[in-house]
C-alpha cells in the first residue's frame, strides 16, 4: 500500500511538473510574440509602383505622465466643489515626448489655468469634460508653439476625475 502512495503522489508530481513548464513555455511565447514583434515590418511591393510616393508613416504614440494630479476649486450654483483630475498627455515620437517632458511646468501650469475657469455645471456633464478637455489640449498647444515652435501634444487624457 505505501509503493502505491507513493507512485499516486509521483504521477502528481509528474503532472505539476509537467503542467508548469507548459504554462512557462506558453508565457514566454506569449512575451516574445508581445515584445518580439514590435520590429518594423518590411516594406511592401509598393517601392517599385507609382503609389511609392506615399506620405510617412505615423509614429508611435507615447504617453506622458503629469507627477501630481490637479486638484481645485469651482463655483456653483448652491456651493463650491473640489475636483481632482490625473491627467496623461498623447504625443507622437521621441522628439515631441522630449519636448513635452521638458516643458511640463508649463503645461501644468496652463492646465490649472484652464481648469480654473470651469464650473461645476460643466464638469457634472460628460460633454462638458470633452469641452474641458478640448479647451485644455488648445491652450497647452498654444503655449508649447510659443516656446518650442512645435505643437508636441496631441490629446489630454483625463485618466481620473473626482469631484466633492
Amino acid at each position: 500500500m505505501a509503493d502505491e502512495a507513493q507512485a499516486g503522489g509521483k504521477k502528481k508530481l509528474i503532472i505539476i511538473a509537467v503542467l508548469a513548464v507548459v504554462l512557462l513555455g506558453g508565457a514566454g511565447a506569449g512575451a516574445w510574440f508581445f515584445f518580439g514583434s514590435s520590429s518594423p515590418e518590411p516594406e511592401t511591393a509598393q517601392s517599385g509602383s507609382a503609389s511609392s510616393a506615399a506620405p510617412a508613416a505615423v509614429e508611435s504614440a507615447y504617453y506622458v505622465i503629469l507627477p501630481q494630479p490637479f486638484i481645485f476649486n469651482v463655483t456653483g450654483d448652491a456651493r463650491d466643489r473640489l475636483v481632482q483630475v490625473k491627467v496623461q498627455l498623447m504625443v507622437r515620437g521621441d522628439r515631441n515626448e522630449a519636448i513635452a517632458r521638458q516643458h511640463i511646468p508649463l503645461i501644468e501650469s496652463t492646465l490649472l489655468q484652464t481648469f480654473g475657469a470651469a464650473t461645476v455645471e460643466q464638469l457634472r456633464t460628460p460633454t462638458g469634460r470633452l469641452d474641458l478637455r478640448g479647451q485644455s489640449l488648445a491652450a497647452v498647444q498654444d503655449a508649447l508653439v510659443k516656446v518650442s515652435g512645435r505643437q508636441a501634444v496631441e490629446r489630454v487624457l483625463f485618466t481620473g476625475f473626482v469631484m466633492q
